[in-house]
């Protein structure tokens, strides 16, 4: 039997707890978490949620562990905030340049928050598809209504806070608006968690890294569903049992 990791120091033990129960990154090699290229084409996943309930750290998170899961950036109006870099976070641009591209047929969704515009570029989506690797986007419901209305297929996940409490505290937390702002993300939250019942998953963010988990393998499975991998099977897979061998 092989020995547990263990040393008198519960401070050690703790430590070496909780760095255990986080999700380790991924190899270099990839190993098994590399998506095999038999399993249909590349998919789209929309990722909405109450502001401060994690939807983007938590697409952040899961397009870092595997190298065929790509987060789409959105474009926006609204200043950076405290910390917030230009092409990571957020392309920021000025409400005419975004006009422009909208006008031109750029975005694939577009929606205001708070009077600030928010649009997914259709070219972002195109070239990661291109590549073979499935898109994450994190856009509020009425920017995924628009999206399941365009011409690209795509698997719709909610996001929920552990409680109304929670959510509240976390955008105290956070120190970034004001109190009358978290009181219009507050009600804007209660009014968006009705529409539940519009997405395909439901996950409660109730510990950040098994959310993480839990949202890579609702990906997966997708990827095994019987209808994506049909042409595969009756192209590749049957064929070869069908064909005599001399």
């Amino acid at each position: 039997m092989m020995p547990t990791t263990q040393t008198k120091d519960p401070a050690v033990n703790d430590a070496h707890k909780e760095s255990s129960s986080r999700l380790a990154p991924p190899l270099p090699e990839e190993g098994w978490y590399r998506l095999p290229p038999d399993l249909g084409r590349p998919l789209l996943y929309i990722v909405s949620a109450p502001s401060g309930a994690g939807k983007t750290s938590l697409c952040r998170r899961v397009s870092s562990l595997v190298n065929w899961i790509t987060y789409s950036i959105s474009y926006t109006t609204r200043d950076p905030r405290p910390g917030e870099v230009d092409g990571v976070d957020y392309f920021f641009v000025s409400p005419q340049v975004f006009v422009e591209m909208k006008d031109r047929g750029d975005f694939l969704e577009t929606a205001e928050v708070y009077g600030n515009h928010y649009g997914t570029a259709r070219s972002q989506i195109e070239a990661s598809f291109s590549k073979g690797k499935d898109v994450l986007v994190d856009i509020d419901i009425q920017g995924a209504r628009t999206m399941r209305a365009s011409d690209i297929p795509s698997i719709s996940v909610y996001i929920l806070p552990p409680s109304y409490a929670v959510l509240r505290q976390r955008l105290s937390a956070r120190a970034q608006d004001s109190e009358a702002t978290i009181k219009k993300r507050l009600d804007r939250a209660k009014n968006e968690i009705t529409s539940y019942n519009e997405y395909d998953y439901l996950l409660i963010n109730r510990e950040f890294d098994r959310t993480a988990q839990d949202l890579l393998s609702i990906i997966r499975a997708e990827h095994y569903r019987k209808a994506g991998l049909k042409a595969y099977m009756e192209d590749v897979f049957l064929k070869e049992f069908s064909e005599e061998r001399q």
